[in-house]
């Protein structure tokens, strides 16, 4: 279980293919400290377990199933990341509960400066569409941030302050870019509950 705040933005070392996979070296400072073998880190999103420690790093294998769902199958050498570590139980909740399993891949249709802030629109797939609320939380690349707007009813906005914007990865991304999403983890569950009792909600995979 994670929040939605990042803890540092890493660099991918290497990204070497495996026989059914990809294998990840991320470079970073802060989360080293106390990061053992088997621990859970989340990758812009995707919890991922950590594999080997490396000299200023880590490894993770992501498997095919995690890399058709996710962007991390595009994680090439350079590339920044948005890092987390996984919640710890009497820790303070900064952002929202976030399970680092993602529904569905986003795409950034919009970016534009609204005084401080940025103003974000990302096209979403149906499956995180019907958990979306506004005011609701939604994790965009392993980011906690609040629904700002719903400009379609496939299209959400997100503003981010600028402390976000300069402490995230987010800065580095366009119009066109794909964006990891996880919807709201109550409305997920609200909706697969109405699923099982055939009353409604988009029939979808599951999260990563």
């Amino acid at each position: 279980m994670f929040t939605g705040i990042v803890e540092e933005v890493g660099r991918v070392r290497s990204a070497e293919p495996t026989t059914d996979g990809l294998r990840l070296e991320l470079a970073c400072e802060r989360l080293l400290d106390g990061l053992a073998l088997g621990d859970s880190i989340a990758l812009d999103g995707v919890c991922q377990t950590v594999v080997a420690l490396t000299p200023g790093g880590f490894v993770v294998e992501a498997i095919a199933t995690t890399l058709s769902r996710t962007t991390l199958g595009g994680f090439a050498p350079g590339r920044r990341v948005n890092l987390e570590r996984s919640l710890a139980l009497g820790a303070r909740l900064g952002g929202h509960l976030v399970q680092g399993h993602v529904d569905g891949i986003g795409e950034v249709v919009r970016i534009e400066r609204a005084g401080e802030h940025v103003l974000l629109d990302v096209r979403i797939p149906a499956v995180v569409a019907e958990v979306t609320v506004l005011h609701g939380s939604v994790a965009l690349n392993g980011v906690s941030l609040t629904v700002n707007r719903l400009p379609a009813p496939d299209v959400l906005q997100v503003a981010l302050i600028p402390y976000t914007w300069e402490h995230t990865n987010l800065a580095d991304l366009v119009p066109g870019s794909p964006v990891n999403l996880e919807g709201d983890m109550i409305g997920r569950f609200v909706v697969h509950y109405l699923k099982r009792r055939g009353t409604g909600g988009v029939q979808g995979a599951e999260g990563s």
